[in-house]
């Protein structure tokens, strides 16, 4: 597939990163010298210098050829321009925008083809949003995510000591928890992925992803690890897109209070939310902390924009007492270092969006993508289109797919119903295929697995 992304800022790099080596036709298109020198001397790609939405820019790019535009600069006026002249001078097929702003998004009708022609519009605010509100749902779990419309969740849970189920081999789950059923898609010890069998014993600090049904997540995390209290008090850092839509999706929920240093943008917040207590004020002020008895609190989420200030007034509000910290961190190469010590939970806003992104670029039926471990795995959901004739997996069971190495099958929505995938299971049309791959190496072999025939159409 020839690619041309537009903006070699967190996203595209991102993007471009996970792209590369799967027979694709990557161009980089930024403004920014330094930064596609850098990238050409780490990443296999052709890079542009010039402004994203000129005519001749693009030109050069090959846009006239391409199949697919990805605009995803830090300008929203940008990425509509250039999908507008990809759409209208070159007929570009699919156009892919990142819109932050959202006042476009409330008026989502104007991304047509008649107005302005972005096929899929992707907004990383509302996607982080998202993602913190699911971990905030589920306390203990360091990553959340939803298949088929959130009838099925992939959950990443560490397992500690007083987990029944560790030191344990995972056969014993299914004695233990006679009437849930679960399956555990992967585990990664000291950062090395394993794939699971009846026989692989758990261990603690083992980070441990499994499948289940939205009803069924509280009944297995609590085998890997003791429940932990839903979060009933919260303080948010930052008072920009994501921490008003936060704090607009929990106040109902619980007790929110947020942190925002701008007056003017504080006052715009206590005008915005309901519920919300909004505080105007430095996030790593200890006495404001102390002020607000931040150690009765169960929840302490930074959503600044700035990467140190996350971090250091999540450290503070930990030191202070407040049970578990959130952080949102830019730079991909602090999440590593942070998590799992004083902070809890570090979110890469880059690695929550490049889900959605992966989910129009995968070939074959694919409905979701999601980034795992930073982008060592990937967990897809695939539909099974086609007949026994066309497809290469309706009509056989999941014991006769011909599976890459590395590459499992959890679990199979059909309809409403919820499969969690044993060897018998046979998959019928229109069945959603939730795979896990441990290996992105064989990803165009699981592309084409999903592909139908062409006399199916």
């Amino acid at each position: 597939m020839k690619i041309i992304i537009l903006g070699a800022g967190q996203v595209g790099t991102t993007l471009a990163l996970s792209l590369e080596g799967e027979n694709n036709d990557i161009t980089l298109i930024d403004s920014d010298p330094k930064r596609l020198r850098y990238i050409q001397d780490h990443l296999d790609l052709r890079t542009i210098v010039g402004h994203a939405a000129y005519p001749d820019v693009l030109a050069n790019a090959g846009i006239d050829d391409s199949d697919m535009l990805v605009a995803v600069t830090s300008s929203d006026e940008v990425n509509m321009v250039a999908c507008q002249i990809a759409h209208s001078l070159y007929q570009t097929p699919t156009k892919i925008a990142r819109i932050r702003s959202s006042n476009y998004h409330q008026k989502h009708e104007i991304f047509t083809n008649n107005h302005i022609p972005v096929d899929v519009v992707i907004s990383p605010e509302k996607l982080v949003t998202e993602y913190i509100e699911r971990l905030v749902d589920n306390p203990g779990a360091f990553q959340v995510l939803d298949f088929a419309n959130g009838l099925l969740r992939l959950v990443a849970v560490k397992a500690y000591y007083g987990g029944p189920l560790v030191g344990n081999a995972l056969s014993e789950l299914k004695h233990h928890l006679p009437n849930v059923d679960t399956r555990v898609a992967a585990i990664f010890r000291r950062g090395k992925p394993i794939v699971p069998t009846g026989h692989t014993v758990i261990e603690a600090d083992d980070e441990v992803f499994f499948l289940a049904a939205k009803k069924h997540i509280r009944s297995v995390m609590s085998e890997l690890q003791r429940l932990e209290k839903n979060y009933q008090r919260v303080i948010i850092a930052g008072g920009g897109n994501i921490g008003q839509g936060l704090a607009k999706r929990l106040e109902k929920k619980m007790l929110v209070k947020i942190i925002e240093r701008d007056p003017a943008r504080a006052e715009e917040l206590a005008n915005n939310l309901e519920d919300t207590l909004v505080l105007q004020g430095d996030v790593s002020d200890e006495d404001l902390l102390n002020d607000e008895n931040i150690s009765e609190f169960d929840l302490f989420i930074a959503v600044t924009n700035d990467d140190e200030a996350n971090i250091m007034s999540a450290l503070l509000a930990k030191k202070l007492g407040v049970r578990k910290t959130m952080v949102l961190i830019n730079r991909t190469a602090y999440v590593d270092l942070i998590q799992g010590h004083e902070i809890d939970i570090a979110i890469s806003p880059q690695q929550v969006t490049i889900g959605s992104l992966l989910t129009h670029i995968r070939r074959g039926h694919v409905s979701s993508v999601y980034s795992l471990r930073r982008g060592a795995a990937e967990a897809i959901e695939a539909i099974a289109k086609g007949n026994e004739q066309t497809s290469s997996v309706i009509g056989r069971s999941i014991s006769e797919l011909a599976l890459p190495p590395g590459t499992s099958i959890g679990a199979i929505v059909r309809d409403d119903q919820v499969l969690i995938a044993h060897d018998n299971v046979i998959i019928r049309e229109n069945d959603h295929v939730v795979l896990f791959m441990v290996d992105k190496d064989y990803i165009q072999d699981v592309e084409r697995l999903f592909q139908v025939n062409v006399t199916y159409f």
